[in-house]
């Protein structure tokens, strides 16, 4: 399938859409494949996030805040698990082509070309096999910001899964880009109200526990994810941070690799309570969002209560492993 749809990129003119506040994943992807499959512009209905929004002043990268698919052959789009992140935007027609690494959550099934591989750690991955199975020569800056993208979505390596390795280093040697400049690409001095976010966030949090692992909960009013980060460090294996917006909630969900190990899926409890709730939730194994209509509160709480199921089987599982039955 990849080198059908590198068939498909390499004709006509392109939009190519991102989720809701993108993030250097979503933004690297895209700009890739617009670079390496020309005439094609990016459009991001909910704008970028604060990573994004700065390597994308870096790098020159034009982003369109509003767009008519008519001038258009063909709607892309990238690191996306569902239409609904998509707030904004004009439908997306059934021809359009989704390139994604989440969790599928059925919400693209009304579309004719879907490819989606949940084994990768990042969307890059897919995008950068894609250019190679068009056989297009990748450029420097393609190469910069496809890095970019794998290593924000790993952690910077820590939630990195081996196949992301061998693709990393291939575009270091490919393009001839040191660690440094890949590192130096995404790094951001934290803002003042980002430490006070976080700080608020810590101050906000309660949390409860199973045995040797701990879930929390907190309200935020912003960067909900270094706050998810902030309580982590403070000691929690599962962390849910949400903010509220008028009727609008959003939340996100960090957990450590150790919790992930042991049988925690956020994507999975994400998208669960999601369809339970009529909101629209996915991500990765220790990454995960939800958004909705809602209380921010209520949605927390049922966050925690779901996660603690989670961890009394896991609980089960290791006595009966262990033999403690």
């Amino acid at each position: 399938m990849l080198s059908r749809i590198a068939d498909e990129l390499g004709h006509g003119r392109k939009v190519i859409l991102v989720h809701g506040n993108a993030d250097m994943d979503a933004l690297g992807s895209a700009y890739a494949m617009s670079r390496s499959f020309p005439d094609a512009d990016i459009f991001a209905p909910n704008g970028l996030d604060r990573v994004s929004r700065m390597v994308a002043d870096k790098m020159g990268v034009d982003v369109l805040e509003s767009c008519d698919y008519s001038g258009y052959d063909r709607v892309v789009v990238v690191d996306t698990s569902s239409p609904e992140q998509l707030e904004g935007a004009p439908e997306i027609p059934s021809d359009a082509i989704i390139i994604d690494h989440h969790k599928p959550t059925g919400r693209w099934d009304f579309v004719g070309t879907f490819y989606c591989d949940d084994t990768r750690t990042s969307c890059c991955e897919i995008v950068k096999q894609i250019i190679d199975a068009a056989g297009v020569e990748m450029r420097r800056d393609v190469g910069l910001m496809l890095l970019g993208g794998m290593l924000t979505d790993s952690g910077h390596f820590q939630y990195a899964k081996p196949a992301m390795l061998p693709e990393f280093s291939d575009i270091m040697v490919r393009c001839g880009i040191e660690m440094d400049e890949a590192m130096d690409l995404t790094q951001a001095p934290v803002s003042m109200s980002e430490k006070i976010a976080m700080m608020k966030a810590i101050e906000r949090t309660r949390f409860d526990r199973v045995g040797e692992m701990i879930v929390a909960i907190s309200f935020g009013g912003s960067f909900e994810a270094s706050s998810c980060r902030a309580i982590m460090a403070a000691g929690a294996d599962v962390v849910f941070v949400g903010s509220q917006r008028d009727e609008n909630f959003r939340l996100s969900a960090r957990a450590t690799q150790e919790a992930v190990r042991k049988g925690i899926h956020l994507g999975e409890i994400m998208s669960g309570i999601g369809r339970e709730t009529m909101a629209d939730g996915g991500g990765h194994g220790g990454a995960a969002g939800l958004t909705g209509i809602g209380d921010t509160e209520a949605m927390l709480n049922i966050c925690m209560s779901r996660t603690m199921e989670v961890f009394r089987d896991i609980k089960k599982r290791e006595m009966l492993e262990r033999g403690d039955a």
